[in-house]
């Protein structure tokens, strides 16, 4: 890996020694305690277990940081100039169902902007780091979006929803205006790895409604350091912490938001 910054440097330390217990947890899923926090939403004992290595790690070098994670919640909420943002496991439901497709994912926050990310999929093997200014990595390689330039050839990656959603009507049918009109569109179920994804190029495109901070910080550096364009769409100012992700290889951007847009379906 050729980023070097103390904090990536730290990001990845904590992402190995958590991933090992990850690795574990994944080989003995039926013996892992599952709890569920809303329809089509659950925590289980290995995400407990992987955040707390995360900020037991990270903590040891920076205690006065701000944390912001997916189950303990805000550490520190008195520093808001420099944090870090976790999710412990992206892709709980594919973990739980002995699908290899999860990741850890870490981004730290300085002065309200994502200054680089960290996402690893410890059953691949696949480390994705970013650092403002330094460009994107996949393990030793630098990373580029893809250079589609058509949408109708453009294969895609979204997410959602979820059983609880009060949307799902619009999230289908934005879903069957998209497919009609690109070369295929998948659901793999990490938003962490579908941004990655888009970032070193295996997919050119990706969407996505009702995200947290945590599931997209990282992969909002290591996109735009890979060439893409990241923004939001239609944000509810009801659920501000909830994000409508858009990013994309930057070329098909416009393109694909008029598709999501688009008021009457077909």
């Amino acid at each position: 890996m050729r980023l070097n910054s103390p904090q990536i440097n730290l990001i990845t330390r904590a992402c190995m020694k958590a991933s090992r217990s990850l690795i574990r947890d994944f080989g003995e899923i039926e013996n892992l305690q599952v709890l569920t926090k809303g329809p089509g939403d659950f925590v289980t004992s290995a995400d407990k277990r992987t955040e707390k290595i995360l900020i037991d790690e990270l903590q040891k070098a920076h205690p006065e940081y701000g944390i912001v994670t997916e189950e303990a919640g805000i550490i520190n909420k008195s520093n808001i100039k420099n944090r870090w943002i976790i999710d412990p496991i992206d892709g709980t439901m594919n973990f739980l169902n002995g699908v290899p497709q999860f990741a850890i994912s870490i981004g730290y926050e300085e002065d309200g902007e994502i200054k680089c990310g960290v996402i690893f999929n410890p059953i691949m093997n696949e480390m994705f780091c970013a650092e403002k200014g330094n460009g994107a990595y996949l393990n030793n390689s630098r990373i580029r979006v893809s250079n589609k330039k058509k949408i109708n050839d453009a294969l895609l990656v979204t997410g959602g929803p979820k059983g609880a959603s009060e949307i799902k009507d619009k999230i289908f049918s934005e879903y069957i205006n998209v497919s009609k009109n690109v070369s295929n569109v998948r659901k793999f179920g990490s938003a962490a790895l579908d941004m990655a994804y888009v970032a070193c190029g295996r997919f050119d495109g990706y969407w996505q409604r009702e995200l947290n901070y945590w599931d997209i910080a990282a992969g909002l550096i290591i996109l735009k350091e890979a060439g893409g364009f990241v923004d939001f769409f239609e944000d509810d100012a009801a659920l501000p912490l909830k994000k409508n992700v858009l990013a994309t290889n930057s070329i098909i951007h416009e393109e694909l938001r008029g598709l999501i847009s688009k008021k009457d379906i077909e």
